[in-house]
C-alpha cells in the first residue's frame, strides 16, 4: 500500500514539475523563448526574404524582400527546449497551405531531435513532440493563401507551437504585403533617406516641415489601407534643386497647405467617396491659385525655386482635373 502511495506521489510530482518547466519559460509568442531563431526562404530560388535569431546581441531581425498573397515559403526554424519532461508533449501547427513545389510540410534538421518526434508524419500540417531538453530544427514548406491579402499590411501566422494544454507558448509571423505595399515602403524608404540628407545639408527649415509634414501624410493615408494615394502623395517630394537660403524659406511655407490640401482631397475620396467631394476641391483649387501668386513672387527671387514650385502647382492641377 504504501508502495503504491509512493508511486502516485511520485507521478504527481512528476506532473507538476512538468506544468511547471512549462510555466517558468513561457513567454510572450515572438519573442524568442522558444522559437530562437528562423529563417524564411523562397524554396525555387533559394533567395533569403526574412531572417530573426534572437541569441545575437543585438537581436538580428531583417526583412531583405517583400512576402506576397500566394508566395510558396521555406521556414526553417530553431525550437530550444530548456529543460526535459518525458511526459509532456509540445505541438508545432501551421495553417499554410500545401506547397506546390514540395510534397510534404516538414523536414526534420536534427536527427538528433527524431526519437521525441510522437507518430511524425511530414504529410500532416501537426508536428507532436515529447519536451526533451534540446533543440529541435525543422524546415516547414508551404504557401501564403491568396485570401491573406489586405488593403494594409497583414501579419501572418505561418507556425504555431502549443504547450500540453493548448496554450500558445511560440510562434512565427510574416509580413504580407500588396506589390503596391511593396512600392509604397520602398518609395517611403527613399523618401526617409532623402529626409535625413537634406537635413544634414542645411535645407531651408522651411522647406523641411514641407517634407516632414508631407511624409507624415502618407503614413496615415497608407494605414487607413489608401496606398494608391500614398504613393501619390510620395510622388509630390519630387522636386529638385531644394532651398538652401534662409531669404526664401518664407516661400514654401504655403506650399506646405497646398500639399497637405492634396492628403486631405486623396484621403476623403478613399475614406468618403466623391458624395461631398465639390467642396474639397474648390478649396484646393485655392490653394492652387495661390501657388500661382507664390510662384510668380519666387521667380524674382531664385528662377530654379519658381520652376520646382511650378512642377507642384501642375501636380495639383492634375489631381482636381484642371
Amino acid at each position: 500500500m504504501k508502495t503504491k502511495v509512493l508511486a502516485i506521489s511520485l507521478l504527481l510530482l512528476l506532473t507538476i514539475v512538468s506544468f511547471g518547466s512549462i510555466a517558468t519559460t513561457q513567454g510572450a509568442p515572438g519573442e524568442g523563448d522558444w522559437v530562437t531563431s528562423y529563417s524564411v526562404k523562397d524554396p525555387e530560388t533559394g533567395q533569403l526574404l526574412v531572417e530573426v535569431d534572437f541569441g545575437t546581441t543585438p537581436v538580428t531581425n531583417r526583412s531583405l524582400s517583400p512576402i506576397f498573397a500566394g508566395k510558396e515559403l521555406a521556414v526553417t526554424f530553431t525550437v530550444t527546449v530548456p529543460a526535459s519532461a518525458p511526459t509532456t508533449v509540445l505541438k508545432l501547427k501551421t495553417a499554410m497551405m500545401r506547397s506546390q513545389t514540395e510534397d510534404v510540410y516538414w523536414r526534420l534538421v536534427s536527427q538528433d531531435y527524431e526519437s521525441a518526434l510522437v507518430a511524425y508524419n511530414p504529410a500532416s500540417q501537426e508536428v507532436s513532440f515529447f519536451q526533451t531538453k534540446g533543440e529541435l530544427t525543422m524546415t516547414l514548406y508551404g504557401r501564403v493563401p491568396t485570401t491573406v491579402v489586405r488593403d494594409i499590411p497583414v501579419q501572418y501566422l505561418v507556425v504555431t507551437l502549443y504547450g500540453p494544454a493548448g496554450e500558445t507558448l511560440d510562434n512565427i509571423k510574416v509580413k504580407v504585403v500588396t506589390a503596391e505595399m511593396s512600392q509604397y515602403d520602398t518609395l517611403l524608404l527613399e523618401k526617409e533617406e532623402k529626409l535625413q540628407s537634406l537635413k544634414d545639408s542645411g535645407v531651408a527649415s522651411g522647406y523641411i516641415q514641407l517634407y516632414e509634414n508631407v511624409l507624415n501624410e502618407s503614413r496615415v493615408q497608407a494605414n487607413l489601407g489608401n496606398v494608391e494615394g500614398a504613393i501619390g502623395i510620395l510622388n509630390t517630394l519630387s522636386v529638385t534643386n531644394e532651398p538652401a537660403s534662409s531669404a526664401v524659406e518664407g516661400l514654401f511655407l504655403p506650399v506646405v497647405g497646398a500639399l497637405v490640401a492634396v492628403a486631405a482631397v486623396l484621403g476623403f475620396m478613399f475614406v468618403r467617396g466623391r458624395g461631398r467631394m465639390q467642396y474639397v476641391l474648390m478649396v484646393l483649387e485655392d490653394q492652387i491659385r495661390d501657388l500661382e501668386g507664390l510662384t510668380l513672387r519666387a521667380s524674382r527671387v531664385d528662377r530654379t525655386i519658381s520652376t520646382s514650385l511650378e512642377s507642384v502647382k501642375d501636380r495639383l492641377k492634375s489631381v482636381v482635373g484642371m
